[in-house]
């Protein structure tokens, strides 16, 4: 299963790692990636999503 957030479409991201003489290797940065249940069209679905849209979505129905 990719790891991709449900609702952003956020997906892992690449770069390098520098060690401190600066030397480059490839490394990732994956999704922080919740299981989650939450309301699609009035109906409770479980998905797969990221941290950060979770929080959103909980302050959006806070208010």
């Amino acid at each position: 299963m990719p790891r991709v957030c449900s609702v952003t479409g956020k997906k892992t991201m690449s770069g390098n790692k520098r060690s401190h003489s600066l030397r480059a290797t490839r490394r990732k940065w994956n999704v922080n990636l919740q299981k989650a249940t939450i309301m699609v069209d009035g109906k409770p679905t479980k998905v797969r999503i990221s941290a950060r849209a979770l929080k959103t979505l909980k302050a959006q129905q806070a208010r």
